[in-house]
This record gives C-alpha cells, structure tokens and sequence, in this order.
C-alpha cells in the first residue's frame, strides 16, 4: 500500500512538471502586454524630438547665411527671439521637423525672408513632458505681429491674416506654401493641435497661422 502511494504521488510530480514546464513555454513564446508597452514607449522616445532648452549662448551664437531666416519673435504669445533651424525633406517626402521642441524650423523649399511667395515655418506644440514653442499659436490672433531676423540681421514683420485647422492626413500644402494675400510675401507657420490618435504619439489636427509680410 505504502509502495502505491509513492508511485501515485511521483506520477503526480511528474504531471505537475510537465504542466510547468508547458506553462512556461506558452508564456515565454507570447508577447506578453507589459513587453509590447516597454518595446512601444522606446520606440516613440527614441524618435521623439529633444525637451532640452537650448541655452541661450547657444542662441545668440547661432549663425546662418545673410539671406536665410535666422530667428523667429512673437511676444504676443510669449515667443522670444528663438532660432530657425534650416529643414529638407525625409525620404517619404515629407517635410522634416525641428529635433528639438523649443526651435523652429524653416523648410528650405520656401521662400526666404522678403521674397514673394511664403516662407514656410513649423514648430512642436509638445513633447511628452513639455510644452514646445508653438504651443500658445492658437492663441495668436488676426493683426499680430511675428518678427523674423535674416542672418545679416535685417528684421521684417509679418501680421497675421488668417488661422486654419485641417485635419492631419489632408492638410492643403499647396495653399501652406503659398501666400495668403496674392503679390505680396507671405510667412506661414504650422504646428499640430486636436487630439492625440488612440495608440499613436501623432495629434489629428494641424493648425497653420498665415502671414503677409508688412515691413522691412
């Protein structure tokens, strides 16, 4: 009796083993949520732009060519003089963004300072843990002001005509690149507001501020 007793309580070992053994595999072989969560965050960290303020000798040491849009000012909204940091286009196509939330970016397929047609210029409304420099463009309103300095540091002001939202995925680039008032230069500027998409980093609405250039 004792001998079957044993033999029924290894058998009972045994079996429990291999249901370890069969649990442990499954799990291992699943991605289980808080690995696709960690794998996901990485992701969106490793290609978010930089939170870190630029420190203001960088600022005031910043150079471009004597033609190119150097610095950007709005103080109705609380922009100082904040650099415009030249942007190309990614291998997408699309127009690239500042990598850092607290410059600006002018796309170097636009207008310069004072030509006719419109410069075009985009800046961050956020970051995960910070607010980016075009976070109060909403606020900005027809008859504003935005100052822009060339690198030879010639100032023109440009006044706010219109403001614009469009949704992400069907924003009118023809007309973003294009002044707003025919004959007269333009400065367009962009930024991203409405809500975040569910399981993304991306917002569903673009905000774009159009300007006409009014001294120089």
């Amino acid at each position: 009796m004792k001998k079957e007793n044993n033999q029924t309580g290894y058998l009972l070992i045994a079996i429990g083993l291999v249901l370890f053994i069969a649990g442990a595999y499954s799990y291992a072989h699943q991605p289980g949520p808080p690995k696709l969560s960690k794998q996901a965050k990485a992701v969106q960290i490793a290609t978010a732009p930089s939170s870190v303020k630029p420190k203001a000798v960088a600022i005031a040491a910043y150079t471009v060519a004597p033609t190119l849009p150097k610095y950007i000012s709005i103080p109705s909204i609380g922009i100082g003089t904040t650099r415009i940091i030249q942007l190309g286009l990614l291998s997408n196509g699309q127009i690239a963004t500042p990598d850092n939330i607290y410059d600006t970016g002018w796309f170097n397929q636009s207008a310069q300072p004072g030509q006719y047609g419109a410069m075009f210029i985009y800046g961050h409304v956020s970051s995960w843990t910070a607010d980016g420099i075009f976070y109060n463009l909403k606020k900005l309103k027809p008859g504003s002001d935005v100052t822009i300095i060339r690198g030879d540091n010639t100032f023109y002001i440009y006044r706010v005509v219109t403001t614009k939202i469009y949704p992400y995925n069907n924003v009118p680039m023809s007309s973003v690149l294009a002044p707003i008032q025919s004959g007269t230069p333009g400065l367009n500027l962009m930024t991203c507001t409405g809500s975040v998409i569910k399981g993304t980093s991306e917002f569903n609405e673009r905000l774009v501020v159009y300007t006409s250039l009014v001294s120089r």
